[in-house]
């Protein structure tokens, strides 16, 4: 009989194999590249895994075969190996918006109909690309995103001037213009702020906006293609070029350097350059320090997370735009609950506006706990890596500077181990997010604490007991 011959038990692996990998690699490489992979079946100890297109077969085997295999065996220790199939037939969308899809921006969900201003902004010089059969490269602009749509506070009031000054400025004032923060920040809609205002006071500038990962793609099929000489005359001709989430180029060194000649093209040309990414240049990692120079060389501006103030004046002026009675208890209970990012607390008003306006009922503080109440439960119950080591540090009797120091000895090595298991548990950062909380340590390192308890729990009675208090502790 074929090994996991039941479809059932195959399918349940094969969600626990895409979990920890999700885990590693996060939330939008995960979305992006593993779970369009379908998982067919294992034949003679040889699991087969079929990807809608060549390209992403490519992918995914350059970049994640490897640890599948060996997520894979943990599973099923009689899986020796993993193919990786093209299935054509998985196809819904043609190649170019496949690509679009892949690209991992935030905007590239939000094309405009053909033809009208929003599908040319862009990239306004799209009817010029010769190179890009069949669509554009440029991730279409959201019309939504502009300056007078973006709610200036404290966390954020540097990275907005910052923004107009590129955008208003006859000349660029410096280059490149850098912006950093967290998820759902206002990274995205600074962006496109500043291409509207820089294509509405000067429609005859070229501006090419879109993602890294795209970036990464078309160069790719560039080099696949042989066509390297059309893809540095169509980045390099622009006026002003936008890359959002430029954390995903590291590790890709043929994309450094072409990102590198690009940028430094550019800059010798005087064309204004404006990226964004999660975190500061110098805080990237996999990205080559003499790139990292370069990065670091212009503006460098962060964006803060939210503050209660900023919150309840987003909500505010959300609720002004929507024309929406919101009762202020309601707006000052939302802002004081949703703290994670703008994104979710725009989410969550508009849940609550239309089962207002769907229902029939009255806004009420009661309602929208009631219409919250999963969003609410998952805000209340967020733990962070930093609580969890001074919990685990206390419960120890060890200082909290050992979570991230070098010491190996037992008595602190075996805490820092917890805590990271705890980390993995009860938190959405990936491996390498964790490993960097805990002293810059590699991914593989947390893996292997997080198996090292599991290990310990299922031998270790009185070690069970205290890693469950420390749960319990930390959840409630």
């Amino acid at each position: 009989m074929d090994i996991g011959s039941d479809d059932r038990q195959f399918q349940t692996q094969w969600y626990r194999v895409s979990s920890r990998l999700k885990a590693e690699i996060g939330e939008t490489a995960f979305e992006n590249w593993v779970k369009p992979i379908k998982a067919c079946d294992v034949k003679n100890a040889e699991v087969r895994l079929a990807v809608p297109s060549r390209f992403m077969r490519d992918w995914v085997v350059a970049n994640y075969l490897d640890r599948l295999k060996e997520l894979w065996a943990g599973e099923n220790d009689a899986v020796r190996s993993v193919e990786v199939l093209i299935q054509p037939t998985m196809k819904t969308k043609s190649d170019d918006e496949a690509a679009s899809q892949t690209a991992g921006l935030e905007g590239d969900a939000l094309a405009a109909p053909a033809g009208s201003n929003d599908a040319k902004a862009g990239m306004n010089s799209a009817d010029q690309s010769g190179w890009e059969s069949g669509g554009q490269i440029a991730a279409p602009l959201d019309n939504r995103f502009r300056f007078d749509q973006f709610v200036v506070g404290k966390p954020n009031e540097f990275a907005y001037a910052a923004a107009r000054r590129v955008a208003e400025a006859q000349s660029v004032p410096f280059n490149p213009l850098f912006l950093y923060g967290g998820v759902g920040l206002g990274k995205t809609h600074l962006m496109n702020a500043i291409a509207w205002e820089i294509l509405e006071r000067d429609p005859s500038r070229t501006v090419m906006y879109l993602s890294a990962e795209k970036f990464m793609y078309r160069f790719v099929r560039a080099l696949r293609e042989q066509n390297t000489v059309d893809f540095k005359e169509q980045f390099r001709s622009v006026d002003v070029l936008m890359i959002d989430d430029v954390q995903f180029i590291g590790g890709r060194d043929a994309t450094q350097e072409e990102f590198f000649h690009t940028f430094n093209a550019l800059v010798d040309q005087g064309r204004q350059i404006i990226l964004s990414a999660d975190k500061s240049p110098s805080d990237l990692e996999g990205v080559e320090e003499r790139l990292k120079s370069r990065l670091n060389c212009g503006l460098v501006a962060d964006i803060h997370a939210t503050t209660y103030e900023l919150r309840l004046a987003i909500l505010e002026t959300k609720a002004e735009k929507m024309e929406l009675e919101a009762p202020r208890q309601v707006l000052e209970f939302l802002a004081h609950k949703i703290t994670s990012n703008v994104r979710e607390l725009e989410g969550a008003l508009n849940r609550v506006a239309a089962h207002t306006q769907l229902v029939g009922r009255e806004m009420t503080l009661e309602t929208t706990q009631e219409v919250l109440h999963d969003l609410l439960r998952a805000n209340d119950r967020r733990v962070t890596i930093e609580e969890i080591q001074k919990r685990v540090a206390e419960h120890f009797n060890i200082r909290i500077s050992d979570m991230h120091s070098a010491r190996r000895a037992r008595s602190v090595a075996r805490p820092r181990q917890v805590a990271m298991y705890l980390a993995k548990q009860l938190t959405s950062r990936s491996l390498p997010e964790i490993g960097r909380k805990f002293g810059g340590r590699d991914h593989t390192t947390v893996m292997h604490a997080v198996k090292k308890v599991d290990e310990l729990r299922d031998h270790d009675t009185t070690f069970a007991e205290d890693v469950e208090l420390l749960r319990r502790m930390l959840e409630g």
